[in-house]
């Protein structure tokens, strides 16, 4: 049955992976660890990486945290991402030091976004305002989905991120400034939509609003 289940994690057909990442989930054994968080590394399609995390959720977190702690260290992209993915999941917060700077500035939009969500999640109460500077140093980078990620990341913070975002608004760099407005928007008003908190901002910059505007 092990011999098994650990092929079936290698089969050509993503339904198959699925099936035997939800049966070792079903089923938690601790042997099967390592090929999980193997196979974290290297499985191209979404919802089976999120079968394989929900499955090692479902072990004991002594015994998968430190091995992913390992990946978030390793050279492979979607390692390191999936690796702070499911550390978000599980919410040990022994694994807060391993949410370094670079991480959080990770030059893969995916290994930051991944580890900005994990950083929220991690974070002791005492290193907040921290979190909330090194998160705001990111504001202006990548595109749509990039900035929503850090925005939701920000909001999720609470209103500690606040003076540290209030101060982003009036930076010299228009995209940091349009993107520290729209979050300002989105956590004044959730419902809002980031599209419409984004165009919004970028048409206050472009007219020379000040950032402190629509406070």
């Amino acid at each position: 049955m092990t011999s098994q289940a650990l092929q079936a994690l290698e089969n050509n057909s993503p339904s198959v992976r699925l099936q035997a990442a939800l049966a070792v989930g079903t089923t938690p054994d601790p042997g099967f660890i390592g090929a999980l968080i193997g196979r974290c590394a290297v499985e191209p399609e979404f919802y089976v990486r999120e079968m394989l995390t929900w499955a090692l959720t479902r072990h004991a977190a002594s015994m998968t945290v430190p091995l992913l702690l390992d990946e978030v260290r390793s050279e492979r992209v979607q390692a390191r991402s999936q690796a702070l993915h499911t550390l978000s999941k599980i919410g040990d917060r022994q694994a807060w030091p391993a949410i370094t700077p670079a991480l959080l500035s990770d030059a893969d939009d995916e290994v930051a976004r991944s580890a900005w969500r994990a950083a929220v999640v991690l974070v002791p109460e005492d290193e907040e305002h921290e979190l909330a500077v090194a998160l705001a140093a990111q504001l202006g980078r990548g595109e749509r989905e990039t900035q929503l990620s850090l925005s939701r990341a920000l909001i999720a913070l609470g209103e500690v991120m606040l003076p540290t975002l209030g101060a982003a608004t009036t930076d010299p760099d228009p995209r940091v400034r349009a993107h520290a407005i729209a979050t300002e928007r989105l956590w004044r008003d959730p419902d809002a939509g980031f599209e419409f908190a984004i165009e919004e901002a970028k048409r206050t910059v472009a007219l020379g609003g000040p950032g402190q505007e629509g406070r």
